[in-house]
């Protein structure tokens, strides 16, 4: 089996602020933004904790293109920093990396806070720095505290409250993975879905092995119901995660099928005069772009 290729060098470079070309036109408004302020201060107390992200140099020149850190970068020039830290990316795909880059996951925001306490800054001074209370940088610090690897995983690239992870540590491993699943696949990483989830959990599921107190204006035969619907979703998400890359084949095949299909004058008239639903149909699928909607 092939090793898989890092996307970046393992090793932060210091790089020239002036050899680093931002790969995109800075908003209006942005220095004034809360955004900006925090990162400003952050950096001012702690230093930059994240290495930018560039491209390899330039061909026949020192210059690397920007892939991730714009904000940090025009910090670092306005506080008078002459280079900075940087992960060369070593292949092309900058547009792909910036795509899923934009922001900060929750996850990352907690390895780089227990970076920071590790190279002996205080939560005080951090939480001086971010514009919080000190308890959530205790509660960003232990986030992943009584998490399993796997639903660490999957949360990786999301953002969410630490709440969630509070919910989550009553739960054993396996509804850990199960609570995960159905949240990611319904696009709705929130606490509340979380507890409704820890509501409809079986004791014998449970960290504790005693179900939590009922939620607010929530009777007994609700929670009951609401058991029976979550284990019926398990069982339906569990069977279309098993049929679903079979489901795209066929239907990408019957989409190409249909595009030549409705070339055919004499069949769109023959379907216009018999068929017209039929039609509609058929040409609904032809017109669909992507299959990610």
């Amino acid at each position: 089996m092939t090793g898989i290729s890092l996307g970046f060098s393992m090793d932060a470079l210091s790089v020239p602020l002036a050899n680093i070309l931002a790969s995109r036109k800075v908003p209006e408004g942005l220095v004034t933004s809360r955004k900006f302020k925090q990162i400003r201060s952050s950096i001012e107390e702690v230093g930059l904790i994240e290495p930018l992200s560039v491209t390899q140099a330039i061909k026949k020149s020192d210059q690397h293109m920007l892939l991730d850190g714009h904000i940090r970068l025009i910090v670092l020039s306005d506080l008078g920093y002459v280079e900075a830290p940087c992960l060369i990316a070593t292949d092309d795909e900058g547009y792909t990396y910036n795509s899923r880059v934009n922001r900060l996951s929750t996850i990352q925001e907690h390895f780089m806070i227990r970076r920071a306490i590790e190279r002996g800054v205080s939560t005080e001074r951090l939480a001086r720095a971010l514009s919080v209370d000190v308890s959530q940088i205790i509660k960003k610090m232990n986030l992943l505290d009584g998490i399993c690897p796997e639903a660490a995983e999957m949360l990786k690239d999301r953002q969410f409250s630490a709440e969630i992870s509070r919910v989550l540590r009553k739960m054993k491993t396996t509804r850990q993975v199960e609570c995960v699943e159905l949240m990611v696949s319904a696009n709705t990483v929130t606490t509340a879905y979380a507890e409704a989830m820890l509501v409809a959990t079986p004791a014998e599921l449970l960290v504790e092995g005693k179900k939590p107190q009922k939620m607010t204006g929530v009777s007994q035969e609700q929670i009951a119901k609401m058991e029976r619907e979550m284990a019926n979703l398990q069982g339906q998400y569990k069977m279309v995660e098993q049929t679903y890359g079979q489901d795209v084949l066929n239907l990408v095949l019957a989409k190409g099928y249909l595009v030549k299909l409705l070339d055919n004058e004499a069949v769109i008239r023959f379907l216009t005069q018999n068929q017209p639903d039929v039609l509609v149909e058929f040409e609904s699928i032809v017109q669909t772009v992507s299959l990610d909607k």
